[in-house]
């Protein structure tokens, strides 16, 4: 991996980690087509660059976040968080096993573009117009929506946004709050990956990882800047999009792009 793929790495990370087109099979595509050789950095690189699209929703929304004063909203997000971190861990090795094989993440694109093309007939009379509305108990339903995501291609925000809808929530609040819960499930992903998993895999820490060489320590700043900033202007570009046009311009989009995968790794690759 040189400089310039981790730059467009990072840009397609900031672009699709929170719009519900899945931002795992863009990056499983673009690494492809570049030939770049998935050793354990670049393993390590794809998932700690989340730490910068994480970035941005607390950037976005810093006055939610830092409001200590409401203790339901990090309540909340902690009791919808708990179904992935343990679902997470449960399946782990076979949500690894699925990442080698693309085939099947891009079928799951093209499923999830048509179960999107239907979503905003479906939820049409939403009763939950601000987050404070938002129960416990429909956080966790919430929670358990955005462990679909596990199989690679579905798109965590896809999942937790339609969990949302399906509890009663408008797109914007669940496609905010979907923006919220990202937070500790992606915090809680980097941190596995960067200090744990790669321990358990190697007996070497993800941190050694990145400081091996300054080339890495370079890709590390870049890729968090520019999904930082990339992923702040998706989340606006996001929001505007569903208060006009609902969700399917992002259906037809993971259908094409599906196709497009398909065909790519089925016959001209």
């Amino acid at each position: 991996m040189n400089t310039l793929q981790a730059f467009l790495i990072a840009i397609i990370e900031g672009l699709t980690e929170y719009l519900p087109v899945s931002s795992t099979a863009h990056m499983v595509f673009l690494s492809s087509y570049f030939g770049i050789q998935e050793d354990d950095f670049v393993k390590l690189f794809q998932v700690s660059i989340q730490f910068g699209a994480i970035l941005a929703v607390v950037a976005l929304y810093w006055k939610k976040f830092f409001d200590f004063s409401k203790i339901n909203f990090y309540s909340k997000l902690i009791c919808a968080v708990i179904p992935a971190l343990v679902l997470g861990k449960l399946f782990d090795d076979k949500i690894e096993a699925v990442l080698g094989n693309p085939i099947p993440i891009a079928i799951v694109l093209i499923l999830g573009g048509v179960i999107l093309l239907f979503i905003d007939s479906r939820f049409q009379n939403p009763s939950i117009h601000k987050e404070e509305d938002i129960s416990v108990k429909k956080a966790v339903i919430i929670g358990f929506w955005q462990c679909l995501a596990m199989m690679p291609g579905t798109s965590r925000s896809a999942a937790s946004i339609i969990g949302g809808m399906q509890q009663g929530l408008t797109r914007q609040v669940a496609a905010e709050f979907s923006f919220f819960l990202a937070v500790p499930t992606m915090l809680a992903v980097t941190c596995y990956s960067v200090f744990l998993k790669t321990y358990e895999a190697s007996q070497m820490k993800g941190y050694e990882l990145i400081l091996k060489s300054e080339e890495n320590i370079k890709f590390f700043i870049i890729g968090n800047v520019v999904a930082f900033v990339v992923a702040v202007l998706a989340i606006k570009f996001f929001i505007e999009i569903i208060k006009k046009y609902g969700f399917k311009p992002w259906g037809w989009y993971r259908i094409i792009v599906g196709i497009l995968l398909l065909l790519y790794f089925s016959y001209l690759k």
